[in-house]
């Protein structure tokens, strides 16, 4: 019963969340992954850390596809690579158990949620200076 009311109210929160809001949560759960992952390494716990490193996979994976390449074709192809980075460490990480592989994706991506951070609000403002009559 709880998880058909969490699943539930995920999918509302999916479907009500702004593309930004999608984004941040998005970063913020790449992140958690991210040290989660780290964290398993850390305590030799391979399993567990396979599956954090796969659910950081997906998000990545999620937000390569997510690119419009034809709006800001620049933006969009430093990203993947950045993405493609992250991938390639991720792989290395599973493989060889590597904890500095896993710290160079959080070095890459904690950046880039700083920015979004900023980002996302202040596009959200000016949006609705421009849809608001004059």
């Amino acid at each position: 019963m709880l998880e058909t009311a969490v699943s539930r109210y995920r999918q509302v929160v999916v479907s009500t969340s702004t593309p930004g809001e999608l984004l941040l949560a998005l970063y913020g759960g790449l992140l958690r992954f991210l040290k989660g992952a780290r964290h398993q390494i850390e305590h030799k716990k391979r399993a567990p850390a396979a599956e954090f490193v796969s659910k950081a996979r997906a998000i990545i994976c999620e937000l390569d596809m997510a690119l419009d390449h034809e709006v800001s074709p620049e933006l969009c192809r430093n990203l993947s690579g950045v993405y493609g980075f992250c991938l390639d460490r991720l792989r290395l990480a599973t493989r060889e158990d590597s904890v500095q592989a896993i710290d160079d994706v959080i070095r890459v991506i904690a950046p880039l949620y700083q920015a979004w951070q900023i980002a996302v609000p202040q596009a959200t403002r000016e949006q609705g200076r421009a849809d608001s009559p004059r």
